[in-house]
Formats: C-alpha cells, structure tokens, sequence
C-alpha cells in the first residue's frame, strides 16, 4: 500500500484530494497538514511515499517545506499542487526536489495519473507545460556546470532530449538505438548528475545551458 502525506491550507481542497486518492486500492491517505511546517513535522513522522503539497500557505509555504523534506528524506517524492499551471512557486517547487506538479482544477483521472507517475520515477509533468515554465522563470544567462564533462556525448544527447520531452522510446528512433539501451543511459544520466528523476534532468538541462529556452 502506498501512504500518501496531503498537504493543503483548504480543508475543501484536502477533502477532495483526500476521496480521488482513497478511491484506489493501492493508495492510502495517512495523515494531512494545513501548512508547510506541519507538512515536514508529519512527514519526519510518518514517512510517507508521497507527498501531495500545495505551494501557497501560511506559516511555511510549500517551496521551503518541499526543500526540507527532499534533503532529509530522498525517498519520500513531492508533487506539488499549484493553482495555475504557469506558477514561479512551482518553478522553484521543482528546483527545491519536487517530482511534478498538478493544477487543482485538474480531473481525477489526470491527478491519478501525475500520482502514479510520480511513484513510478517518472516525474509526470506534462513536458510542454515544464518547457514552459523554464522558458519563463529561468532567467538570464545559464550557469555552466562542470557536471556536464562527466557525461559521454551519447548521454548528452539523450539528457537534451529527455529536455525536450521526449520519450524513451522516442529517444530510441531519434538516435537508432534500442529502447533498453535508452533506459541504461537515462539511469547513469541521473546517476551522474546526483538527480532524482527526469525532471530535474529538464530543469538541470536548461540551467547548465545544455539546451536553451526557444531551442
């Protein structure tokens, strides 16, 4: 059973979330917060697979809040709530660890699938809505970083296409090569680069200037 963390400073909101995610047999709300500071508080506690975390409330907001769980608990993912889906706080959400984020408004179905997605290490976040987001909160000129040498420039390829929102299996035609082989060269990508899903390999991609807002 995966446990799942809502956190959210409308209790409207949390009950709703709270009935899409108990609607699944294999998913199981364990506990809930009304801010980010007792999101943290519960987290430490409990543990939980998931956190789902709103990013505007009071006393800690959900950037600093996800910033805290992610370096002290790595395996616990963050999907961050967030009203509209062009949102800086989500932007900064994704630089502090979160793996995605969703719009409220959102069906049940897409948030289950975001849900999922998250849990498997996927990171879903539809690419079209973070090129988006990078194009518009990343700001000035790229920072290069000296992690980039430690990659082969066939994994440079393949981390600038994941960038532009490819698949796996689209990566795989893009560059002739099997599927399995595109899922060993994603992993050591991450490895390498100390991330924890794919998109931090986007947000990491942009910022090192490996690929540019526009491209």
């Amino acid at each position: 059973m995966t446990s799942v963390l809502i956190c959210d400073d409308q209790e409207l909101v949390r009950v709703g979330l709270r009935m899409i995610v108990d609607s699944q047999p294999d998913l199981d709300v364990v506990a809930e917060a009304g801010d980010g500071a007792e999101a943290v508080r519960i987290a430490r506690e409990r543990r939980p697979d998931l956190v789902l975390m709103d990013v505007r409330m009071p006393v800690l907001d959900g950037v600093a809040a996800t910033e805290r769980i992610c370096a002290d608990l790595p395996d616990v993912r963050v999907l961050v709530i967030t009203t509209f889906d062009l949102d800086e706080y989500a932007y900064s959400a994704l630089r502090a660890g979160a793996s995605g984020f969703l719009v409220k408004d959102a069906p049940s179905d897409e948030m289950l699938v975001a849900i999922r997605g998250v849990l498997r290490g996927d990171a879903m976040v539809s690419p079209s809505v973070t090129r988006r987001l990078l194009d518009r909160y990343l700001t000035g000129r790229p920072v290069e970083s000296a992690k980039l040498g430690s990659l082969t420039e066939r994994e440079k390829d393949v981390l600038g296409l994941i960038a532009r929102g490819l698949s796996n299996g689209e990566i795989a035609d893009k560059l002739f090569i099997g599927e399995t082989t595109v899922k060993t060269h994603v992993g050591r990508v991450l490895a390498k680069l100390g991330l924890r899903d794919r998109v931090h390999a986007v947000v990491f991609a942009y910022e090192s200037g490996l690929t540019r807002p526009g491209d």
